[in-house]
């Protein structure tokens, strides 16, 4: 299936490339969420009447993106958790707890702009947390996890 990317994808293109994917993939994930629109000859023309439209709003979301990351650069998370004696939590850190830390922290972000490395945190400590907000933006954020 061949489709006209309206945004950015990730590994796959930028706006406006004409690109083949597998038909599922543009049926069930590129085409109902907006980043694509099959590449019927009605659609690249209509495409190309709403290029710089669709750059600007490209654009727009980038520079909200960049911002977003430099006030992330400012934050401190902590959170604290019931843990054991050595350290070991007793449950698990994961996204949505992290989010829900930035968040209150004063940066609005969600649970699946959070990139854990090795899945979710189960020890006391400090670590470097992605908080991956555009396709090119991804900005690192120090979570400190305390025993409560």
């Amino acid at each position: 299936m061949e489709v006209i990317l309206l945004e950015k994808v990730g590994k796959l293109g930028t706006i406006g490339d004409k690109v083949a994917v597998k038909a599922g993939y543009g049926r069930n994930f590129l085409v109902p969420q907006g980043k694509a629109i099959p590449a019927t000859a009605s659609n690249v023309a209509e495409f190309e009447s709403r290029r710089i439209e669709l750059e600007a709003s490209a654009n727009d979301k980038k520079v909200a993106a960049s911002a977003r990351a430099t006030l992330l650069n400012e934050v401190q998370v902590i959170i604290t958790a019931t843990a054991g004696d050595e350290g070991k939590l007793f449950g698990s850190v994961g996204t949505r707890d992290i989010a829900e830390a930035i968040t209150a922290a004063g940066v609005k972000v969600t649970k699946a702009e959070v990139r854990l490395p090795e899945g979710a945190l189960r020890e006391v400590g400090e670590y470097e947390i992605d908080i991956h907000l555009h396709s090119d933006i991804t900005q690192a954020v120090n979570v400190k996890i305390e025993a409560a």
